[in-house]
């Protein structure tokens, strides 16, 4: 699907006009002019955030045994990243104009100038490239741009009171602690493989031109299921277990490949030899998108990385990218990487501290197969695909595992008791429910407000109510209303979860 830019920019700007006014996020420090990178989350943003967060956890641990979720702190030691290489090798291409010392990326420069993919070239082919299509600083015009030069993401701090030099770095992505907790962890849970050690939390990139909204963050929340296991049965599942998903086709862009196809687990396993541990993980990755989170299948796929864009220790590299229209197509927002022993040895060497393990009467260091989706790419995907305009209303068409609020609930008008009756169908339902009660401006105009956030049910209580006790619920999508009974109101509405 070709998107136009000036589409493009104009949906872009729409959502982002309802998203502050009506508080699912803002620039940080916003009064203070903000600072690129960094975005708050206000209340309805922060709801549908949990939201997607507890529906990750739901859906990934409901299906599998032996996961647990963790807590760690996001500062490490420096020590950490010369293990993991993050020091070595956790770096994006910096240019920098000599006339006004502006700084920016120098692949994302590139791609914006020329139209190719730059992110495999190294940095002399970068500079080779800038000087040979003469291109100019994007903030003064200038001819005098540096070589390209490796910049490193980190966040550094020093520890402790002044003078004493004991580094650390905000960690760039939480996988890292999940290495940390593996022995703690293996030897807490009975010491059973496959092990998976989730964390939802926060990761900090210094990035030099932060932009596309969520996309490019200097402060973000990732949500990543490490899942430790005995290399040797990575092509190993339970019969009944692969028979189930054998024949479920997966929406693939191999690398070799210029168009989507879906193909069968057996397919994938057979012909592009991916292991059955690993197809297990996308059949799991792709239920969620399309089944929990209600994404149409031509806006999905998995996508095969090349050897020069996959990480260095990536021995297989899918992204899952959503086809987004404000971001310009087909965008990263999670990922599925079997890094193999890498983390664990590497922290065994540095640490000097023992992380094999005995299973399968055998001693080894377990193989990772990592699952990362960026939480708040998620959140901003949600808004661009849901988003609708019709002739008299603009929406978020929200399924109701993600929308901040669930039901709304308006008495007709501010008198004739309905108010008092209203506030007693809001206490009935606001336990089971995210629930939000309006009783002013017109009826019309509160519809309109709650369409605008993504709230899927709305309940009215008019005359009728007080003549047989029923309400009116409104669907948003179609707008369609039907009379229930107050009395079966909360089952009804169980049922439509």
């Amino acid at each position: 699907m070709r998107i136009k830019k000036k589409e493009a920019i104009a949906k872009l700007d729409k959502i982002t006009a309802i998203v502050l006014k009506r508080g699912f996020f803002w620039p940080t420090a916003e009064i203070y002019g903000g600072k690129a990178g960094f975005y708050s989350y206000g209340h309805l943003g922060k709801a549908m955030k949990q939201k997607f967060e507890q529906l990750w956890r739901s859906h990934f641990f409901s299906n599998c045994k032996n996961y647990y979720e963790i807590e760690p702190s996001s500062i490490l030691p420096e020590q950490v990243f010369i293990a993991s290489g993050h020091l070595e090798h956790f770096n994006d291409p910096l240019i920098e104009c000599k006339t006004c010392h502006f700084r920016f990326r120098a692949d994302q420069f590139i791609e914006d100038n020329l139209k190719i993919k730059a992110e495999e070239l190294t940095t002399e082919e970068m500079s080779n490239l800038i000087r040979k299509n003469k291109l100019k600083c994007p903030k003064c015009n200038s001819w005098h741009l540096s070589e390209v030069k490796w910049f490193n993401m980190m966040f550094p701090i020093t520890l402790g009171a002044a003078g004493v030099k004991d580094l650390a770095h905000l960690t760039p992505e939480t996988a890292q602690a999940s290495y940390l907790a593996f022995k703690r962890e293996f030897e807490a849970t009975r010491k059973k493989l496959p092990l998976g050690i989730a964390i939802i939390g926060k990761a900090f990139r210094n990035e030099i031109s932060p932009r596309q909204l969520f996309f490019r963050l200097r402060e973000f929340t990732q949500a990543e299921l490490q899942i430790f296991f005995d290399p040797d049965e990575i092509n190993k599942l339970e019969k009944e277990e692969w028979k189930e998903i054998s024949k479920y086709r997966l929406i693939m862009l191999p690398q070799k490949e210029k168009k989507v196809k879906e193909i069968s687990c057996e397919e994938t396993n057979k012909k592009l030899k991916l292991p059955k541990l690993y197809v297990k993980n996308m059949v799991l990755v792709q239920k969620f998108y399309l089944e929990k989170l209600k994404i149409p299948k031509n806006m999905f796929r998995f996508r095969e990385l090349s050897e020069k864009e996959k990480a260095f220790y990536n021995k297989i590299h899918w992204d899952i990218e959503l086809n987004l229209e404000t971001i310009g197509g087909f965008k990263e927002v999670a990922g599925i990487h079997y890094r193999t022993d890498h983390d664990l040895l590497g922290h065994e060497k540095h640490s000097k501290q023992n992380l094999h393990v005995f299973w399968n009467n055998k001693k080894f260091i377990p193989h990772v197969l990592e699952l990362s989706f960026g939480v708040d790419r998620n959140i901003w995907a949600l808004m661009d695909l849901f988003y609708k305009e019709e002739k008299e209303r603009t929406l978020f068409s929200f399924p109701l595992t993600v929308s901040p609020i669930d039901i709304a609930v308006f008495p007709l008008v501010n008198r004739e008791s309905m108010p008092e009756k209203a506030k007693e169908v809001y206490n009935l339902l606001k336990q089971d429910f995210s629930c939000f009660y309006d009783e002013t401006d017109s009826i019309g105009r509160r519809y309109r407000r709650q369409d605008e956030i993504g709230t899927p049910y709305c309940i009215t209580i008019d005359n009728q109510t007080s003549k047989d006790n029923s309400v009116t619920i409104r669907e948003l999508n179609s707008m369609e209303q039907k009379r229930v009974k107050i009395g079966t109101l909360l089952v009804e509405l169980k049922n439509l979860k």
